[in-house]
């Protein structure tokens, strides 16, 4: 054989996360109970600072399918615009030691519906000094997902702030720019943002590198 003839190797098979996500990452809804501290879908103390929020929402395939083994998980600044964050330098902003800002949920197995019970943020400093709209940064997991998905929920009720967000900004049309932007209701006096995630088709969610 010529030492200098390319060898190919076949590629190695994958296979995706499987039904092992939730047993790993979210075990109390899988039914089992094995960490001492689950971190939940449940933001807020009795001492948090800010307006009360439920985040809701579902996820669909390219087809139009619910997904209904997705776990997502959260990260947000809190009330006053500041992440509990050391890499956080807003010395002018409070930190609300009451709120960690991190949240991990995971859909229901029957209704594919997940939700966030936090509080809405407000607005950051980004680069060069620009203020952001509030958001809430999101990371989604699923069966058939093998890389984690990175995306942005704004909010309906933000709409002179977000019509100055440098991210919002830099997505070229419109229609795609609305995918990231959660609806507000009211129901039974609660303040409730759904927000829908379509991993492809039509109506895909607009996706972030890391």
């Amino acid at each position: 054989m010529n030492p200098n003839t390319p060898v190919y190797l076949k590629e190695t098979a994958s296979q995706t996360a499987g039904p092992y996500v939730h047993i790993g990452l979210a075990p109390k809804q899988a039914g089992f109970d094995i960490f001492e501290k689950n971190f939940g879908n449940v933001l807020v103390t009795p001492e948090t600072k800010g307006e009360r929020i439920r985040i809701e929402g579902r996820v669909f395939d390219g087809s139009g399918h619910m997904v209904k083994d997705v776990l997502i998980e959260s990260w947000q600044a809190n009330a006053a615009g500041r992440y509990n964050h050391p890499a956080d330098k807003q010395a002018d902003k409070p930190i609300d030691p009451t709120f960690r800002g991190w949240g991990r949920a995971a859909s229901d197995f029957d209704t594919g519906v997940y939700f966030f019970e936090t509080v809405k943020p407000g607005s950051v400093t980004g680069r060069h000094g620009k203020p952001m709209a509030p958001h809430i940064n999101l990371w989604i997991v699923a069966r058939g997902i093998n890389i984690g998905l990175q995306t942005r929920m704004y909010f309906s009720d933000e709409e002179q702030a977000n019509a100055a967000d440098p991210v919002l900004n830099g997505i070229e049309w419109e229609q795609r720019r609305q995918t990231l932007v959660a609806q507000r209701t009211e129901r039974n006096g609660q303040t409730v943002y759904t927000f829908d995630i379509h991993l492809q088709g039509p109506n895909e969610t607009v996706f972030f590198d890391a």
